[in-house]
């Protein structure tokens, strides 16, 4: 018994310790991450300064990187292409950090030091027109991620809300791309509901409002017939590509299961997909549908989350939310279908890799015709 006990307190000890450790490294990578930044806006003030004003010949940038891998060997980071990008980052954001915007008026009096004898000054990053939470974020985002927002995004809006949930949910190169593929912002917000009558908890709301999403990119679908495909189909393909549909849904997403069970009055009846969310503490249930969506989804959706509610839901989470998620949709019968419904629930579309962009319809060969090629 006492052996226990001490091992018992051991395990305690080393999961004390271990968690100091990781938070210790978390915190020291973002004070790297912060003077890392720091040290690229500054360089890409100073380069931004020299080529723009002219005072340059061309491919100097190109010489430069040259002769810094010969000053420094070994140095890894600081080629023709890193250069440009950290020239790119200093003009992208040097009117919200030097507070005024980048003018060929003002390149000769840069905060950074030019001339032959002058020197690069790095400072740390800091601005008053951005909130703490959102400077924090900033700074927490590495620099390869920062450059994709920047090629990708003109939008200072834009970039700002994915730098933000880049840092939130600590994205890597791969789900930052796929987000912005899927057009998160656009998207944010926009999918039919009816939240507003039947979530009354103001932040709850606005919470599961941001949670999901307009329409869904599901390119690791591939059906050659959408409309002659059942919704198993589809639902095994999520399934076998559970992790990138939760990367299609978002963070926080949890899954449970499918064809998830329920037994009310001794009968038994399955939601297609069922999945928990961390952040609004409740259970997600997506029912599939192939084709448009139709009323009667709405009633059925509803009863499922009643039982949810009921047998499956503890105590301390909130009330279970339906997904009903399929090809198209009328706004004006989602709005009537959900009129009198009791549950928070919402209607979403998917888009499969089958479905191609209308400009490149007729470039590549039919399904059969490539089986033939191949």
């Amino acid at each position: 018994m006492q052996q226990k006990q001490i091992t018992a307190t051991y395990a305690e000890a080393v999961k004390a310790i271990k968690e100091a450790i990781l938070e210790s490294r978390y915190r020291a990578a973002r004070l790297v991450n912060k003077e890392v930044l720091a040290l690229y806006y500054a360089i890409g003030g100073y380069i931004s300064v020299q080529s723009r004003a002219a005072r340059w010949g061309s491919n100097a940038i190109g010489t430069i990187s040259g002769l810094l891998q010969q000053e420094l060997p070994g140095l890894r980071g600081f080629s023709e292409t890193s250069i440009k990008r950290m020239r790119i980052f200093y003009e992208a954001w040097c009117s919200m950090f030097e507070n005024r915007p980048l003018s060929a008026d003002n390149l000769q009096n840069s905060i950074i030091p030019v001339g032959d004898k002058g020197h690069i000054e790095i400072r740390p990053l800091a601005t008053d027109e951005l909130p703490p939470e959102t400077l924090d974020a900033f700074l927490a985002v590495g620099f390869t991620n920062h450059y994709e927002i920047l090629a990708q995004k003109k939008d200072v809006e834009q970039r700002l809300f994915y730098i933000v949930n880049c840092a939130m949910g600590f994205w890597n190169g791969d789900k930052l791309k796929y987000y912005m593929k899927d057009d998160l912002f656009g998207k944010r917000g926009n999918m039919p509901n009816n939240f507003a009558t039947t979530i009354a908890n103001v932040d709850l709301r606005s919470k599961a409002l941001r949670s999901f999403k307009d329409e869904y990119l599901l390119d690791f679908v591939n059906i050659e017939d959408p409309d002659e495909t059942d919704e198993r189909v589809i639902e095994q393909q999520i399934v076998h590509n559970i992790k990138n549909f939760i990367m299609a849904l978002g963070s926080d997403f949890s899954f449970m299961g499918n064809q998830y069970r329920l037994v009310v009055s001794e009968k038994e009846y399955f939601i297609d997909l069922l999945f928990f969310n961390r952040r609004l503490q409740a259970l997600i249930a997506i029912e599939l549908k192939r084709g448009e969506f139709k009323p009667e989804y709405a009633g059925k959706l509803n009863f499922y989350l009643s039982a949810l509610d009921e047998y499956v839901k503890l105590p301390h989470e909130n009330p279970s939310i339906g997904i009903i998620l399929c090809k198209d949709r009328d706004s004006k019968t989602v709005e009537f279908a959900f009129r009198d419904i009791n549950k928070p629930m919402g209607v979403a579309t998917y888009r499969t890799s089958s479905e191609l962009p209308k400009e490149y319809q007729g470039i590549l060969p039919e399904p059969e015709e490539l089986r033939k090629l191949m």
